[in-house]
């Protein structure tokens, strides 16, 4: 990469939990988390939803660690017998899963401070794979953890928005991602071929369609996206030419009298 190429920085996410497979609880974190990542200038270039499984999650977890800069986990930490978030990313990482000192005194002060039983059910809040680092919660205490390059944060959103928060500071980021839409008054398949050729045209950006229909005729956002004005300029005055030609050769002609 040369000195002026823009930074890559990627990311995915691991959702974790049977609830999001069988509908029972709607997804509300993946939004959130790739919203404020696009806003970072990371790109989150993978999800995958598993269930609570310990072979499911390590096998996804090890393929996207290796593949991504960073990847970030959200379900299963809390204190039933099926959140086995924390003993999958240990068996991952080929680490004991322990009851951190420091989150055990977290949450015992905190418990004490309520005049609650710190039971056992809820000590298993505080187990995280051996030399972890906590992710802060200031939501309900109980931690997060930061292993290797993977954040694993609650499911809950409010608490996993809590957590995102302060795990963002801590991130390397890349060069954001500019965006331009165009509003194109044909459908897809009038344009499809063209559009195809111009993305080939400009391979440093990205190029996506947007069906639209008002109830009369269909129509096209085309936004164009890239890390530097120029090629995002350049690749946008392309759209807008096609966009020109195709309403050109629409055009009817006026037939010729007969001679």
């Amino acid at each position: 990469m040369s000195e002026n190429s823009p930074s890559i920085v990627t990311a995915a996410m691991l959702a974790i939990g049977d609830e999001l497979l069988s509908g029972r609880t709607k997804d509300k974190n993946i939004g959130h988390l790739a919203d404020l990542l696009t806003l970072s200038g990371i790109d989150l270039k993978e999800v995958r939803i598993v269930a609570d499984e310990e072979d499911a999650i390590v096998e996804a977890l090890d393929a996207l660690r290796r593949r991504y800069d960073y990847v970030f986990t959200s379900g299963g930490i809390g204190p039933t017998h099926d959140d086995i978030t924390a003993d999958a990313v240990s068996a991952a990482f080929g680490v004991p899963c322990i009851h951190d000192p420091d989150a055990m005194k977290l949450l015992a002060d905190m418990y004490e401070r309520r005049e609650m039983e710190f039971t056992e059910a809820r000590q298993r809040m505080a187990r995280m794979p051996e030399g972890a680092t906590h992710i802060p919660n200031p939501v309900s205490t109980a931690p997060g953890f930061i292993i290797g390059n993977v954040y694993v944060m609650a499911g809950v959103p409010q608490v996993f928005q809590a957590m995102v928060d302060n795990v963002l500071p801590m991130l390397r980021t890349g060069s954001k991602m500019l965006s331009r839409a165009i509003p194109c008054p044909y459908g897809e398949g009038d344009i499809g071929t063209l559009l195809a050729a111009v993305q080939k045209a400009h391979p440093e950006t990205s190029i996506g369609s947007y069906p639209k229909y008002d109830g009369q005729r269909f129509s096209t956002e085309i936004v164009v996206r890239a890390r530097e004005t120029q090629a995002l300029d350049a690749a946008s005055e392309a759209v807008s030419a096609m966009i020109a030609a195709i309403g050109r050769a629409k055009i009817p002609t006026n037939p010729t009298a007969d001679a």
